[in-house]
């Protein structure tokens, strides 16, 4: 079902599912030989959604080899994109601890999903994490983690609320100090979003971050020269071997194509510092083997940027 401005959804479905595609994906990326994330929550988180053919990739039943098999349609496999999700997790990491390390102690995880970052990272004595998402989206994380006997590593507060919504003013009741630096965060997000409505977000953050916070996010293709129907028969032939194991989401309902900003660009004018780090660079930054141009996400840049 296409994207409309008042839907929601559950970790099984909509915008909600891909989180638990991605943290299926880290757990593949964490069995790998020569591991360049740790991610042990991934999988139980997986398993604890429910969707068959996601628990089966998280627990190693279904692996990589068994999707991209004979696979001549796909523009990225499962390998290729399980590699690109560990490359992206360990970007963010390695961006938090850059921020700690500099002595920044308010954090905020946008869109948080299935991110386990308030439980795996070494965070410094008085951080204060904040993760936002949807309210059933924090409920069903904070209860499976709490299930499992998780616990935090961070001082973490959730913040229950739809980012298309007062979020700036839920994070103030849930103790933001919009005068203290802070380190944010927004990872898979902007592509869900419409164009003006990453603009809108990245204005609140810039309202939100006095001299000395930090920004990482990834800055999505403007696809104002592409066709978008081409684009989304891509999007489409990528997940045809998930169908065939039983797996019907159509991403490409999910997404907002056409024009959009740049994000560094963006930033720029904001008065923000930035540096941008295309997919490829990223990818060999961790030894893994870069993109052909053609493929997925090759476009996809990482951006950090700091007031």
């Amino acid at each position: 079902m296409p994207r409309s401005d008042d839907d929601t959804w559950d970790l099984a479905s909509s915008v909600g599912a891909t989180a638990t595609m991605v943290a299926a994906a880290r757990a593949v990326a964490s069995r790998a030989a020569d591991p360049v994330i740790d991610d042990p929550f991934a999988e139980p988180l997986v398993r604890a959604v429910g969707i068959d053919f996601f628990t089966r990739l998280a627990t190693g039943e279904l692996t990589p080899a068994d999707l991209d098999a004979g696979d001549g349609q796909s523009p990225v496999g499962m390998r290729r994109f399980a590699d690109g999700m560990a490359a992206r997790t360990r970007f963010f990491d390695d961006f938090f601890a850059a921020a700690t390390a500099a002595g920044v102690t308010q954090a905020v995880i946008l869109a948080a999903g299935l991110d386990a970052r308030a439980y795996r990272l070494d965070w410094p004595a008085g951080t204060i994490l904040f993760e936002v998402d949807q309210p059933e989206v924090i409920a069903f994380k904070s209860q499976t983690l709490a299930q499992l006997g998780a616990r935090p590593t961070v001082e973490l507060r959730t913040v229950g609320v739809d980012l298309r919504q007062d979020w700036p003013a839920a994070l103030a009741a849930a103790g933001f100090d919009a005068t203290k630096p802070t380190a944010w965060i927004a990872e898979g997000l902007f592509g869900y979003l419409p164009p003006e409505a990453q603009d809108r977000l990245l204005d609140q953050i810039t309202s939100l971050s006095p001299p000395g916070s930090r920004l990482a996010a990834e800055g999505v293709p403007n696809h104002a020269d592409t066709d978008p129907d081409e684009i989304r028969e891509r999007m489409q032939a990528s997940t045809g071997a998930w169908r065939d194991q039983g797996f019907d989401l159509d991403f490409s309902e999910l997404v907002f194509l056409g024009e959009r900003a740049e994000v560094p660009g963006y930033l720029r004018e904001q008065g923000w510092t930035v540096d941008a780090v295309p997919t490829n660079d990223l990818l060999r930054r961790y030894d893994l083997e870069p993109l052909d141009s053609d493929e997925g996400f090759a476009e996809v840049v990482y951006v950090t940027a700091t007031r």
